[in-house]
């Protein structure tokens, strides 16, 4: 389980480890050289072009000397700068280093020509824009044109809201035991991180955590050879009006892809008369959304393993006397989209509504804002908040789309997708994510695991398909299409995991931008 922290959550972390025995300062050595790992994981080529560390005045400027002392065992060029004096256990560090005869540069002399810099200023606790002294360091090193590797996470950042403080920027942070909030808040400007072990004690099992590919892999259901398509879940999916045909298309492949045995649509005559021949594996049922729901319709729902409502749904009169209907017979429901906007004000109703059901809400930062308007601020700078408690004044699981996506129910853990790339900030990539979540519903899973799996797989193809495609050029069928590939790998990974790489934890790219 790799979590995802607040600073004082972390904070909290380390005290707990030094009271079960594990002392602040082995927490500390085993930090710097973990970061050592990592750097000469990353950057073994550069080791001998020099290493320059900016040591700030707190601990994570302890991490920093560490890392020099261990480089310096290995006749790597090492320098640290440092701006006075800073906390006892980061004096204690630095002491060390300057008797085995690491050398020191001053922040503002000359420094030597070097390969990669080391961001040690500030850490976790670091709130506001840095003093003067960390500033004009940092300013130094963000104007070399050489990697930047930063512990914690890049100086400038606030690792609770992920707020940048004047410029801010690593290629590479190396981080302790888990994720700290800001490093998924500020995706662009941390780079790739990489979680390292430490020596804490297991995580508080009540906080957030990161959904991680093997952790999907083990929720996708497994086939039999004996499986018919009853078996494979029964899924139906409530959309498509005129002008929006594509939705309902886009929710209907991804629920194949993902592996449903039979997908049903139900649209208005003239968005079927488009369906039955652009879609032919799909079954269709007729129905206009202005009318009450038919008795076949009804019945259609209430077979069904997983209701999906929304896509393409529209908003015109009458939507929520439609969704409630079809609500109070469905066993199992995905809300998207136009059927969530169809509860602006009527949380209490929905919350009835979703009393002894399995339901999983979808909205958008923009949908949410008018279901949840109470919440919108909160959103900005804390989803996982925002998250739940829009789970518990609904009663359903909420996924609330975003980087990262977040997923809440009425009990913890929360649970966060950091996969995907801004490929998927085009239309049509949430009725993707409806499709794949309404088929994990059909296959029994819980709604929060359901949710996450969907959102998980929908990050993780969009990453396959952005390597082909570009993120620029990525369209939601790129990404169903990329689905196959996907769960292949998902099935390696399950029947033959990665060997372990110790003190390496968990890694996550920077995302494709181009």
């Amino acid at each position: 389980m790799i979590p995802v922290l607040t600073p004082e959550q972390s904070n909290t972390w380390d005290q707990r480890a030094a009271a079960a025995g594990v002392e602040l300062a082995t927490l500390m050595e085993s930090a710097g050289r973990a970061a050592a790992v990592v750097l000469a994981d990353r950057y073994a080529a550069l080791l001998r072009a020099g290493v320059l560390i900016a040591s700030g005045p707190g601990n994570n400027g302890g991490d920093g000397w560490v890392l020099a002392r261990a480089l310096h065992r290995l006749d790597v060029p090492v320098w640290v700068t440092s701006s006075g004096t800073g906390t006892d256990l980061r004096e204690r560090m630095a002491r060390l280093a300057r008797a085995e005869g690491v050398r020191e540069v001053a922040p503002d002399g000359p420094w030597p020509s070097i390969g990669i810099a080391i961001d040690a200023l500030l850490g976790t606790g670091a709130t506001g824009a840095p003093r003067p002294a960390v500033a004009t360091v940092l300013a130094r090193i963000l104007d070399l044109e050489i990697p930047i590797l930063a512990i914690d996470g890049p100086t400038g950042i606030d690792l609770l809201t992920g707020i940048v403080h004047g410029s801010a920027r690593a290629d590479v942070t190396v981080t302790f035991g888990g994720f700290r909030r800001g490093h998924l808040l500020a995706r662009d400007e941390v780079g790739s991180i990489v979680v390292t072990d430490i020596g804490h004690p297991p995580p508080d099992p009540g906080w957030p955590t990161v959904v991680t590919d093997h952790e999907a892999a083990e929720w996708l259901r497994r086939f039999r050879a004996r499986d018919h398509k009853g078996e494979r879940g029964r899924v139906v999916i409530v959309g498509g009006s005129a002008g929006m045909t594509g939705a309902l298309r886009l929710a209907a492949r991804a629920a194949f892809g993902a592996g449903a045995g039979l997908v049903h649509a139900v649209a208005p005559p003239e968005t079927i008369a488009v369906l039955v021949q652009a879609e032919p594996d799909v079954q269709t049922l007729a129905h206009p959304f202005d009318q009450p729901p038919s008795r076949a319709l009804l019945d259609l729902v209430a077979r069904a393993d997983a209701l999906v409502i929304g896509p393409g749904l529209g908003r015109d009169a009458g939507r929520r006397a439609l969704v409630t209907a079809l609500l109070e017979v469905a066993r199992s429901v995905v809300l998207d989209a136009d059927a969530l906007v169809a509860f602006a004000g009527a949380v209490s109703e929905l919350a009835t509504l979703s009393a002894k059901k399995r339901v999983v809400l979808t909205p958008h930062p923009g949908e949410f804002r008018t279901l949840f308007p109470e919440l919108a601020s909160v959103r900005e700078l804390d989803p996982w908040a925002a998250a739940a408690s829009a789970a518990e004044a609904s009663g359903a699981t909420v996924l609330l789309k975003g980087v990262p996506t977040v997923i809440a129910s009425r009990r913890p853990p929360i649970l966060t997708v950091i996969a995907g790339n801004p490929g998927l900030a085009t239309g049509g990539s949430g009725d993707v994510l409806s499709g794949l979540v309404g088929t994990a519903l059909a296959h029994e899973l819980e709604p929060e695991s359901a949710a996450a799996l969907g959102a998980q797989a929908l990050g993780r193809a969009a990453d396959l398909a952005a390597r082909r495609q570009t993120a620029r050029s990525l369209r939601p069928m790129d990404v169903v299409q990329a689905l196959p590939d996907l769960w292949r790998e998902w099935e390696v990974l399950r029947v033959a995991r990665p060997a372990p790489r110790p003190p390496i934890l968990f890694e996550q790219p920077r995302p494709q931008t181009f």
